[in-house]
């Protein structure tokens, strides 16, 4: 009896039978481990063999199959990409189509493999034009990359569905990874293998075929270094050989820069040549820039601009008159992209595995790759010239023997009783016996016999080539010697990129720092900010806030162009930025908005506390204490805040909280915090521990749900606290009267309304003042003008007081702010003694 299947068990979404516990190496090694391999191997580097990467093998074999040989018409490059993802490449088109562009660009490669017709970019950095616009087809020297492959020279594998069968490489008949270079970023891996002169590469390949043990300084003496597309000027030093010896090293290029006379006096940097693969474009944009920033050193360019045409690359650096053109040069050879430096890294797939090459090593594998490639290919045309020396040998015992042949087929009765009956009679096999059968008439007249004779003569001579190469080493070296040596002759060209020792002596660059000026950096209370020269404040001040509250000044900070002005706002975000940067204007002048000024500020975003300090003084500023809303408090060493960004957080705000105020802890003092709803709590500074930029903080005050902490600060033995309602009532309070308690606790009351709210429903603003000192206090409202109370006129109450009305706030003319100002002095007329 059948055992009863056992029904599936649902699929619960919370099961724990679903939670797989696997180790974290089997998960790298079962996850990670193959996309790397895959990445490195299918991807972004190229092969040893041919120098191709999967994507650029796959074009050109597409193209190929499509026909978009040399001597045929464009074809649109959308058809090309389109068989070349349907087919070989399951990838995204923009990935194949930015291959195909890259092969076709004759300023990214040293020989193009694709000849385009239409826009597929320039050296300006703009892009190519859509593939359903361009055409391409391959060019003579991509041929040579792909021919015999029809005579098995290559293996072949099956494409992603297996219907198809590409090739895992293709013959490369000559050294394209030495001549077009390669590029790429793979997992852990990256590649970078410099271009060279194809006729150079050529003779080099040959040297180390006929001498396998010649030493790098001999083959450099025919492969002098890199050769590459935009031409330019390669420096001459060791780190030629060092890149070529170890496959590591930093090559120098120049641009070509010719000195000419132009109009006025003026001498011109005249740029024919740029490095490989800088953007022309911006480079003499940034050459422009840094003309404006560096004005010590580069100060002398009158104009610069771009005279390419089609006749070539022509960029004009004009100087001003007497201005030393090469001191100049070396400047731009030193901050500008006129001298770069390029990477050789020569990675490539090798055996299957990367590998870092040394020019030797390299060499000596494409050799091994065409001893390959030659002898595969020989023993494929030795198969084919074999057979057909069989049928001929055929032929000609048919030939011999014609009147009997004729005689037997014609008494056959059906074709394979004649095949059988050759066979038999002549001692024929069948291929021959077929083939005597398939013969036409016509080549029976002499002139086919002599024919058919003479072909198997040569066909025996090609078999003893063939088989000669097979049998002798250098044979075959000569075999691929004399075809490489005839593909150098018909598509090499003269070397672009020139190597020349450097003459220019290293110039000393003068110090291009400006000289720190003293400036003012000033915020009013509408909103502005501006830098304004400290002579012009001195002679123009800026009004009071009595006398217009918006241009009335904020923050006054004095300070120079070499500092840097530290923002920080309600949201917890901080601002750095130098105060040279922000435009200089008169003390009349409105000034900018801060989201003219900073990057990424917010729409509501407000600054809490500004300051001008440079990195070497903001050690010794004192601890930032940062208070908010909800009763966090947070305390960080100033120097956590030297933050080179143009946006960093000062701290890690909860939900639904904000950032009230930000103090610097100058002393040891107690705090006081007071809250919206007369609340106030005072403990020791010392119970607030020191923490990092990003914490969160720890808990000040207990605020109560729907109150929030209105005002906070450091107490002194001589302050007295002046608390407003928002319906103008007030009070005068002595620090003593704040009893100091544990932090973290609610705290206890210091104003106490009436129940019908006639003092007020909750506090307006609080004012720290100095009891020894004397001050006015204004009084903002909504509506009304504001409003000046002397010290004293406020009453001395104890916190259990309700303060007393000192300002009208009728209906929504609430108190909005309470500003505690210097009292002016008075001066006594002088008595006539004393004149």
């Amino acid at each position: 009896m059948a055992k009863r299947k056992e029904p599936e068990k649902p699929i619960v979404k919370d099961d724990p039978s679903r939670i797989l516990d696997i180790n974290m190496e089997d998960v790298m090694h079962n996850s990670m481990m193959p996309y790397a391999e895959h990445v490195i191997l299918e991807r972004a580097l190229p092969r040893v063999e041919d120098g191709l990467k999967p994507v650029q093998r796959r074009i050109l074999y597409t193209m190929m199959e499509l026909g978009t040989t040399p001597d045929k018409p464009h074809r649109k490059c959308a058809r090309i990409v389109g068989d070349c993802l349907g087919k070989y490449h399951p990838h995204g088109d923009s990935s194949v189509y930015g291959a195909l562009v890259h092969m076709a660009q004759d300023f990214s490669m040293r020989c193009p493999m694709v000849d385009g017709h239409g826009n597929f970019g320039s050296i300006d950095g703009d892009g190519a034009a859509a593939m359903r616009y361009t055409e391409a087809r391959m060019t003579p020297l991509a041929m040579e990359m792909l021919r015999d492959i029809e005579k098995d020279t290559v293996p072949f594998r099956l494409n992603f569905d297996d219907t198809l069968k590409e090739p895992d490489m293709l013959p490369a008949r000559f050294p394209n990874l030495l001549v077009n270079g390669a590029n790429g970023i793979a997992v852990g891996l990256a590649t970078n293998i410099p271009t060279h002169n194809l006729g150079e590469a050529v003779r080099a390949v040959i040297a180390q075929m006929e001498n396998p043990d010649i030493t790098l300084d001999e083959l450099m003496k025919i492969l002098p270094g890199p050769d590459f597309p935009t031409g330019g000027v390669l420096l001459c030093n060791e780190e030629i050989r060092r890149g070529y010896e170890t496959g590591k090293g930093k090559l120098t290029l120049r641009a070509r820069v010719n000195i000419e006379d132009g109009p006025s006096g003026r001498k011109l940097l005249v740029i024919t040549e740029i490095p490989y693969q800088i953007n022309k474009a911006a480079m003499l944009e940034k050459i422009q820039k840094l003309s404006e920033d560096k004005k010590v050193a580069l100060g002398g360019i009158y104009d610069i601009r771009d005279e390419s045409d089609r006749t070539g690359m022509r960029a004009v650096i004009e100087l001003k008159r007497d201005v030393d053109p090469l001191r100049t040069l070396s400047y731009l050879y030193k901050y500008s992209d006129l001298q770069v430096t390029f990477g050789v890294n020569m990675v490539a797939i090798v055996g299957g595995k990367p590998k870092q090459l040394s020019l030797k090593e390299l060499i000596a594998s494409y050799i091994d790759y065409q001893k390959q490639v030659v002898t595969r290919r020989t023993e494929y045309e030795l198969k084919q010239a074999k057979a057909r020396a069989h049928v001929l040998e055929g032929l000609m015992i048919a030939l011999d023997n014609l009147d009997e042949v004729i005689a037997l087929i014609r008494a056959s009765k059906s074709p394979k009783e004649a095949r059988i009956g050759l066979m038999e009679r002549f001692a024929l096999t069948e291929i021959q016996a077929q083939a005597i059968l398939d013969m036409r008439l016509q080549r029976l007249t002499n002139l086919e016999v002599e024919a058919l004779r003479k072909e198997y003569a040569d066909i025996l001579k090609l078999i003893a080539r063939l088989e000669g190469i097979l049998k002798s080493g250098k044979k075959l070296n000569e075999v691929i010697r004399k075809e490489m040596e005839a593909i150098a002759e018909e598509f090499a060209n003269d070397r672009r990129t020139t190597l020349e020792v450097p003459e220019d002596a290293p110039v000393d660059l003068p110090d291009n720092t400006p000289e720190p000026e003293d400036a003012v950096i000033v915020y009013t209370e509408g909103g502005y900010l501006k830098r304004v020269s400290p002579a012009l404040l001195k002679r123009t001040p800026l009004p009071t806030a009595e006398e217009n509250l918006t241009e009335s000044a904020r923050w006054l900070l004095p300070t120079t162009t070499a500092e840097n002005l530290y923002i920080f706002t309600d949201l917890g975000n901080c601002y750095p930025i130098n105060v040279g940067k922000i435009a200089e204007c008169k003390p009349k002048d409105r000034g900018q908005l801060l989201s003219g000024v900073l990057m990424g500020i917010e729409e509501n975003e407000q600054p809490l506390l500004m300051l001008t300090c440079d990195s070497a003084k903001m050690k010794d500023l004192p601890d930032f204490l940062f208070i908010t809303k909800n009763g966090m408090i947070k305390r960080t060493a100033a120097v956590d805040y030297d933050v080179r960004s143009r946006k960093y957080p000062c701290l890690s705000l909860k939900k639904g909280d904000a950032l009230l105020a930000i103090l610097p802890a100058a002393h040891e003092g107690d705090l006081l915090l007071i809250t919206r709803g007369g609340m106030s709590i005072r403990f020791p500074l010392s119970t607030v521990p020191v923490q990092g930029r990003i914490a969160t903080g720890v808990k000040g005050m207990s605020v109560e749900s729907g109150d929030d902490v209105l005002w906070v600060s450091q107490l002194e033995e001589t302050d007295e606290i002046v608390i407003f309602s928002e319906r103008g009532w007030a009070k005068r309070i002595p620090q003593l009267d704040f009893e100091p308690q544990n932090r973290a606790g609610k705290g206890v009351r210091c104003f106490y309304f009436n129940k019908n709210g006639s003092n007020g429903k909750c506090i307006a603003d609080v004012s720290r003042i100095n009891r020894d000192l004397p001050c006015d206090l204004l009084v903002y409202q909504a509506r009304s003008p504001v409003s000046k109370l002397s010290r004293d006129d406020i009453l001395l109450q104890n916190r259990a007081g309700k303060g007393m009305p000192y300002v009208m706030a009728i209906l929504d003319d609430i108190v909005t702010g309470v500003t505690a100002v210097p009292a002016p002095v008075s001066e006594e007329p002088a008595s006539p003694e004393s004149t």
